[in-house]
């Protein structure tokens, strides 16, 4: 059994999973690092990092920051395989990467996921990669024990979600708005009507991105039945708000996951 399926299989684990992102890189190498283990300390179950790429279509502005603050600090493809082995150090959390098809193209789909495995790499999830196109992709991650990790959304046909159901592994991440990753005031009406569509296709752990970003929004996914809510944006909104201060955002860090984790297993 691989980490992802682990953390969400263990039976001393409050449902719904944790899934916390920050862009690998921002605002720097060590600084990130640091930001990982403050998230991990407070309790996340599974760490998402983004690849910081110049053309994040999926990403709203506070990502899009966060990724130019990363790119401009020198973070390179080697540099995220440097983080995740500075985690891998103190922690065995699963860890996902977010990115996009260039950057895993440009430097070899096999090369790329074969350093994903040899630096601890445990699910990929790329973004603007469509699954019909994700054959090569998919045969590649299963020979190097990588989960392929696919977005569903709200405008996604049931014929497409069975597809892409056949070909995933770890989780889903479904999205909880329409449109691109940015804090919300609400999780919307839709994002509960997709979990509970999603859910008649498939056994996968089904995870809710996008918007969430309150203690109420995880609440609410945990009642919906949620197996794991994801938050993005308000991570990096407590990076971008602390970025002279890293021992106030560790401190924030931490204390917001486990704010967050408690809200979810209020009702358990």
């Amino acid at each position: 059994m691989g980490r992802i399926e682990t953390a969400f299989t263990d039976a001393s684990m409050k449902k719904p999973a944790f899934i916390g992102f920050t862009v690998a890189g921002d605002p720097d190498k060590a600084t990130c690092i640091r930001i990982a283990r403050a998230l991990i300390a407070g309790g996340t179950d599974i760490l998402e990092l983004g690849v910081p790429f110049s053309d994040p279509v999926a990403d709203g502005p506070t990502i899009q920051k966060a990724d130019e603050r990363a790119l401009a600090a020198g973070t390179t493809p080697d540099t995220v395989f440097e983080i995740v082995r500075e985690i891998r150090k103190d922690s065995d959390v699963p860890i996902v990467f977010l990115t996009y098809y260039n950057i895993v193209h440009r430097r070899g789909i096999e090369k790329f996921y074969q350093e994903a495995h040899d630096a601890g790499v445990d699910g990929i999830l790329i973004a603007d990669m469509p699954v019909e196109e994700s054959g090569e992709i998919c045969a590649v991650a299963e020979r190097r024990g990588i989960d392929p990790i696919f977005l569903i959304t709200q405008t996604t046909s049931d014929e497409r979600i069975k597809k892409i159901a056949a070909k995933a592994r770890g989780y889903l991440y479904l999205v909880a708005v329409l449109g691109v990753t940015g804090v919300r005031e609400q999780v919307s009406d839709g994002a509960i009507e997709l979990l509970l569509r999603v859910r008649r296709h498939t056994s996968l752990p089904l995870a809710l991105g996008f918007g969430i970003s309150t203690p109420a929004h995880a609440q609410t996914c945990a009642r919906a039945g949620a197996d794991g809510v994801i938050v993005g944006s308000a991570i990096v909104e407590i990076v971008e708000r602390n970025l002279k201060n890293t021992a106030a955002m560790e401190r924030e860090l931490q204390d917001y996951v486990m704010a967050m984790k408690r809200a979810a297993s209020a009702n358990q």
